[in-house]
């Protein structure tokens, strides 16, 4: 019983990042950053970063790219897909991207957020 309920969670959390990885795909939904971004406070720094060296490559300021924008993907669905990868986003384990790191760069990711 507990393997069946573990497995319709799974389903859902993959159905869920896969859905909004398709709407994040769609096109790109705000203007550039225009001014120089104000980057307060040693996780969001921490955490800008993290986001240049993983993941500007190919979501730059957060919008698509070479990879999907995502700007507008709920929170639980970045640290999965970041965690476990997905189609061609490689996963990036906690050796690679600590737990810390992985919660600044999703407050950095706030930030550009507000601020797009």
């Amino acid at each position: 019983m507990a393997v069946e309920k573990n497995r319709v969670i799974r389903f859902a959390v993959v159905i869920t990042v896969l859905l909004s990885g398709m709407e994040a795909c769609v096109y790109r939904k705000s203007a550039p950053v225009a001014e120089p971004l104000a980057v307060e406070g040693e996780s969001v720094k921490n955490g800008q970063i993290h986001f240049m060296h993983h993941c500007q490559k190919c979501h730059p300021q957060g919008e698509g790219g070479l990879g999907p924008a995502i700007n507008h993907v709920p929170g639980f669905a970045k640290r999965f897909q970041i965690r476990h990868g997905l189609g061609v986003m490689p996963a990036f384990k906690k050796e690679e991207i600590s737990k810390k790191d992985l919660q600044d760069i999703l407050a950095y990711l706030k930030v550009l957020k507000d601020n797009g």
